[in-house]
C-alpha cells in the first residue's frame, strides 16, 4: 500500500493541534469564570442581606445607598454591617461638624466672646452655631466610640465560638449596650445643636445659617437612626 501524501498528514496534525488548543481555551475560560461566579454569588448574597437590614431602618434607601460600597467587608454579618453604619454615621458627622465650623469662621465668630461682643440676632446665630460645632463634634467621638466597641463585640464574639469561653453572652451584652448607649448619645447631640437655633429665636432658625443647619442635622440624623436601629437587630 502507498503511503499516505505528505499533505494529508499535514492535514490530520493541524486538526489534532486545532482540537487540543480549543480544548485548552475552553478549560482555561472555565477555570477563569468560576471565581468570577463565586463573586458574582457573594455580591448578590451581600447586598440582599443588606437589603433586607435595611429595610428595619427608619430610612431604609438613605442606609442602602451609603452602605452598599462596604458590602464586601459585612457580606452577611449583621455585627460587621452595624461597625459599617457607626462609621458611616461618623464620618457625615464629622463632615457636618466641619462645615459648622467653617461657617462660623466665615463669619467672624469662633468662640463665645466673638459671639456676645457680635450684638443683636447675629450674636445669638454666632453662640447657635458654636454650640452646635461642639455637640455635633462629639456626636461623631460616641459614634465612633459605638463603632469601635462593636469592633471589640465582633472579635470575642469570634474568639468565644472557637474556644467556648463563657462568660462571653454576658461580656457581649455589655458592649451591645454600650453601642446602642452611644449612638443614642449622638442622636440627643444632634437634637440639642437643632434646640440651639430654636431657642436663639424665629430669625435665628429663619437665617441661612439655620436653614443650612437644620438641613444638615436632618442629614445626618438619618444615618445615626440608621445605625442605631442596626445595632437593636444584633442578635445575640
Amino acid at each position: 500500500m502507498a503511503p499516505p501524501p505528505p499533505c494529508a498528514i499535514s492535514l490530520c496534525l493541524f486538526l489534532l493541534l486545532t482540537m487540543a488548543a480549543a480544548s485548552a481555551t475552553q478549560a482555561a475560560a472555565a477555570e477563569a469564570a468560576a471565581p468570577c461566579s463565586t463573586t458574582t454569588t457573594e455580591s448578590t448574597s451581600s447586598s440582599s442581606f443588606l437589603r433586607a437590614r435595611c429595610a428595619t431602618t427608619r430610612y431604609p434607601e438613605v442606609c442602602y445607598d451609603s452602605l452598599l460600597p462596604y458590602a464586601s467587608t459585612f457580606q452577611t454579618s449583621h455585627v460587621k454591617l452595624a461597625v459599617a453604619a457607626a462609621d458611616v454615621a461618623a464620618a457625615h458627622l464629622r463632615a457636618f461638624s466641619a462645615r459648622v465650623k467653617d461657617m462660623l469662621l466665615h463669619r467672624g465668630g469662633g468662640s463665645e466672646e466673638a459671639a456676645a461682643s457680635s450684638g443683636g440676632g447675629a450674636a445669638r446665630v454666632d453662640a447657635a452655631l458654636h454650640d452646635c460645632a461642639s455637640t455635633i463634634s462629639a456626636a461623631a467621638n460616641l459614634a465612633k466610640r459605638s463603632s469601635a466597641e462593636l469592633t471589640r463585640l465582633d472579635a470575642d464574639t469570634a474568639a468565644s465560638t472557637e474556644t467556648s469561653t463563657s462568660g462571653g453572652s454576658r461580656q457581649a451584652r455589655w458592649q451591645l449596650s454600650n453601642a446602642k448607649t452611644w449612638l443614642s448619645a449622638a442622636m440627643t447631640n444632634e437634637g440639642t445643636c437643632s434646640d440651639g437655633f430654636e431657642e436663639a429665636g424665629a430669625a435665628a432658625t429663619a437665617s441661612p445659617a439655620g436653614k443650612e443647619v437644620a438641613a444638615g442635622v436632618a442629614s445626618v440624623t438619618q444615618h445615626t437612626s440608621n445605625a442605631l436601629a442596626l445595632v437593636n437587630g444584633i442578635p445575640l
